[in-house]
């Protein structure tokens, strides 16, 4: 694996923490509620609040496992589905919500993925 897709692996790692980050740890903050356009009063609500929590500890487990792929493993393989695990949720998110999530979320992993296969 080139020194560059390991760069942008990390960084689509990263980026997951962040994510990680703000529905997990930073559920109600005006941060959150800016980058994923909901109204403070949406964030608060219980329900919301469960369901954030849960996709975050998700986002927390693809970043880990990104990094274990590289740095302790060093299994290609498993660097692969990772990224793919990331364009898939990127690209059904574009579908469903907002086009611009293919590239902000799924932008770097398409990077990444290229540099896997070329």
């Amino acid at each position: 694996m080139s020194t560059l897709t390991s760069v942008l692996a990390t960084l689509v790692a990263l980026e997951h923490f962040y994510i990680f980050y703000l529905e997990t740890l930073a559920t109600q903050s005006k941060t959150t509620g800016r980058i994923f356009n909901m109204s403070q009063e949406e964030l608060a609500k219980p329900s919301v609040d469960k369901l954030f929590k849960n996709q975050g500890v998700y986002n927390g487990l693809i970043a880990v496992c990104l990094l274990y792929g590289l740095y302790i493993s060093k299994a290609t393989e498993l660097v692969a589905l990772f990224l793919i695990f990331v364009v898939a949720v990127a690209l059904y998110g574009a579908l469903t919500t907002d086009k611009k999530i293919l590239l902000t979320q799924g932008g770097l992993a398409i990077l990444a993925l290229f540099g896997l296969l070329f």
